[in-house]
């Protein structure tokens, strides 16, 4: 094995404090996670099914976050970008290409729909604000603004401006939950009882799968999880396996850095997902107001006006937009490092064509999301298509996720039997939401 180098390399903090400094990958998934899957497939979900189907965001944000770690805990010590290592399983190949990679490739593929839908509804918020604008021009001209924070893609913008743009509506979504209760559609613990029961009503499948598959960490931030945890450094300050007690200590140091970074990201996004359901289940079922169509954003103001009076529009406006191009900006982010990824690993691409693809799929991207807005034009249908897609694209993480747990297993690196449990039962619970969902579905 090659020696450590030891310039890259950095001792892992040892404190709590000092490890806060190292944390980052997991803001920007919940930045994604805050802006489409919680602001429209979350509040879709409650304001269709009302309290009964909150069990099911409350195991979408819980039970997949172990096989976040394990992706997590690879990037860290392969080096390698995913698709390498999707590319070193065992099992079927295509002209020489794992499975795995294919897999990714054809599933994100058709995830081009929830992009649409994401960009619609921050056009649709835009449009809403300033009504000369028509919606089919926003769209267009949010298209038009995306590749220019990608001239540099780099990975300390990314962070700021994903964390920056969310931070705020974030804010405003709980100060609205809490001031709920003191409205005529304040709730208490009976309602909520009637959520933990793991009831999921025939009519109601294609919705929850769809919401099981975006909110929380979803396929995508799993994947995304890897990309940002090395652009951080923690793969870097590792350095190179060396069979050393050294280096076996600095994996766990920077593992142990890692997992702090994506708790606290679960407890933030668990809690906003948590309250954006609580609001449409309360406020919009409670109505019968199910947000449809280009009226979605409109439709879902009304969480805010009837919570926090009819000046919050302008604000959940504002902060629905940020929100939503955030997810957006994060996404188009991500899919600049995971297509040139899998152009490489296919074979499609010399590693040194990697800067003309990204260049290619900045421009190229937010052109095919603002065609597919504007041919759908159903921005809630289209996000909930492609969180179904996305719980078929985690049976496939799910998978690999088993696979790197195995291979960390093989180096030590795995924590306890009490980890181990936990491991083990999330794939489990994973496995049986969305088989049953599928089940239900067909």
């Amino acid at each position: 094995m090659p020696k450590t180098d030891p310039v890259s390399t950095l001792a892992p903090p040892q404190s709590f404090f000092s490890k806060l400094r190292f944390l980052g990958p997991g803001f920007i998934l919940s930045a994604s996670i805050v802006g489409s899957g919680e602001l429209i497939a979350t509040t879709v979900l409650g304001a269709k099914a009302g309290f009964i189907t909150f069990w099911v965001i409350l195991v979408s944000c819980l039970i997949k976050v172990a096989v976040q770690l394990e992706f997590g805990k690879n990037a860290i010590i392969s080096g390698r970008p995913l698709m390498q290592d999707f590319n070193s399983f065992r099992g079927w190949r295509i002209r020489n290409t794992n499975w795995m990679v294919w897999g990714t490739f054809v599933l994100t593929s058709f995830k081009i729909l929830q992009l649409g839908g994401m960009l619609g509804g921050a056009a649709i918020a835009l449009s809403l604000l300033f009504p000369q604008l028509p919606v089919a021009l926003c769209a267009v001209i949010l298209g038009a603004t995306l590749p220019y924070f990608f001239i540099k893609n780099y990975y300390s913008r990314i962070e700021k401006v994903s964390t920056t743009l969310v931070c705020g509506f974030t804010l405003f979504t709980l100060a609205s939950f809490a001031a709920i209760f003191f409205t005529s559609y304040s709730f208490g613990l009976t309602e909520l009882s009637t959520g933990l029961t793991f009831q999921l009503p025939p009519e109601l499948v294609f919705v929850a799968i769809g919401a099981f598959g975006i909110t929380g960490v979803a396929s995508d931030e799993i994947i995304a999880y890897t990309y940002w945890c090395q652009e951080k450094g923690y793969a870097r300050y590792l350095g190179p396996y060396e069979e050393s007690p050294e280096w076996h200590a600095r994996a766990k140091g920077w593992i142990k850095v890692m997992h702090l970074d994506a708790f606290v990201a679960m407890g933030i996004y668990t809690l906003v997902t948590a309250a954006f359901y609580l609001l449409g289940a309360a406020i919009l079922h409670g109505r019968e107001r199910i947000p449809e169509g280009t009226d979605l954003v409109n439709t879902l103001a009304g969480i805010y006006t009837e919570s926090l009076g009819s000046g919050a529009r302008v604000g959940y406006l504002v902060g629905a937009f940020f929100a939503l191009y955030s997810s957006v900006f994060a996404t188009l982010a991500y899919w600049t490092r995971l297509f040139p990824d899998i152009f490489v690993a296919a074979g499609w691409i010399a590693p040194q064509g990697l800067g003309k693809s990204v260049r290619f799929l900045a421009l190229g991207l937010p052109l095919c999301w603002v065609l597919t807005f504007l041919f759908v034009k159903q921005p809630g249908v289209m996000v909930l298509f492609g969180g179904a897609v996305g719980s078929v694209l985690l049976l496939l993480t799910v998978y690999g996720g088993v696979v790197f747990f195995l291979r960390n297993q093989a180096l030590k690196l795995t924590p306890g039997k009490v980890y181990q449990t936990v491991f083990w039962l999330s794939i489990a619970s994973i496995l049986l939401v969305s088989g049953y969902g599928i089940f239900k579905l067909f």
